[in-house]
């Protein structure tokens, strides 16, 4: 899979300037201090809403594993949380929307289908053996 350098350079400069351009005008419309007061909450209940839900993620995850189950969905379960965790922590109206929506199980499930649909079209997945001989497996003991 290969992301385009124009996609990029639209995401790294459109995104924070529609951001700033919000944060502007509620600035305007409100004050700065509430503002400044809007970034600092959704920062720090998004860190805890990360904290647990995270936490709740790798509490699955463990299950899984000690059931002898791959945890497949746990993990994107988990990149869902870390990604809506690291965009909550970014000043800005629209990541703290889209951060949040990744935090929240419901939506995160939608997330989780698309990224599913996404994984089977641009990546050819094939069955893996961790050894193909006991050979192998002995060089790795």
């Amino acid at each position: 899979m290969k992301i385009s350098f124009g996609k990029l350079l639209l995401l790294f400069t459109v995104v924070p300037f529609v951001e700033l351009y919000i944060l502007l005008e509620l600035a305007n419309r409100t004050s700065a201090l509430t503002t400044l007061s809007l970034i600092v909450i959704t920062g720090i209940i998004g860190a805890y809403f990360a904290k647990e839900q995270g936490r709740r993620v790798i509490n699955h995850i463990q299950m899984e594993l000690n059931s002898g189950r791959m945890p497949g969905n746990g993990l994107l379960h988990g990149l869902c949380v870390l990604i809506g965790g690291i965009l909550l922590l970014t000043p800005g109206i629209l990541t703290d929307l889209f951060g949040f929506s990744l935090l929240i199980p419901m939506t995160r499930v939608k997330y989780i289908d698309f990224m599913k649909v996404f994984i089977k079209k641009h990546f050819r997945l094939s069955q893996v053996t961790p050894y193909s001989t006991m050979d192998d497996f002995n060089d790795y003991r």
